[in-house]
């Protein structure tokens, strides 16, 4: 085979190649969660006594995540919360979450989530990670759900997603004792993306 013939061969089969693996290596747009136009949020709610539901938020946060609608099981999501910023809408009681007895917020100021796989298949979104709070951490299951993504007003793009979670406290090291209906904290997790 002639010289010439061979390099152009070589350089045809190098674009394909190329081509071929970047096809498959798309990197995910990235979002940044829009905490600061309060777009989203993260609230919990436990029982009260087993006669009511006590239902708070935590005010300051941040996070980001990566989504490709065409490859959702390669996303990934960080959440970090500033725990000071409980807000249960009574200030004495959040005097008291805020102390040792339950986020010991002077020691541990923040809490952070951190997915480790997320699969997206017909029945909905299980986003896996480990969830550190009170200076433990453990293995958690977020059931989430798309809400949407599109173009917004001012020329960005979103994507949105909903999730909820549970988890009993004493798996983090608070074992105040709130009677036998209230051992168990449940999450939603609301969270709107603005890609960068």
């Amino acid at each position: 085979m002639r010289p010439f013939k061979t390099v152009k061969l070589l350089n045809t089969l190098s674009l394909s190649i190329g081509l071929l693996f970047g096809a498959q290596t798309v990197q995910a747009a990235s979002y940044q969660i829009d905490s600061k136009g309060m777009h989203a949020a993260v609230q919990f709610k436990i029982q009260h006594l087993g006669y009511s539901w006590l239902n708070g938020r935590f005010d300051q946060f941040s996070g980001h995540f990566t989504y490709d609608s065409a490859q959702p099981n390669a996303s990934s999501v960080m959440v970090e919360i500033d725990t000071r910023s409980i807000n249960s809408n009574h200030a004495e009681r959040d005097k008291h979450l805020r102390s040792a007895d339950f986020l010991n917020v002077s020691k541990y100021p923040n809490a952070k989530f951190v997915s480790t796989s997320i699969v997206e298949s017909a029945s909905g979104i299980k986003v896996n990670g480990n969830l550190t709070l009170n200076g433990v951490t453990k293995k958690m299951t977020i059931d989430a759900e798309k809400i949407g993504e599109g173009k917004d007003p001012w020329g960005g793009y979103r994507a949105g997603f909903s999730g909820t979670t549970q988890f009993k406290l004493a798996d983090f090291g608070i074992t105040y004792d709130l009677g036998p209906a209230s051992t168990e904290v449940f999450m939603t997790l609301d969270i709107e993306g603005i890609r960068q």
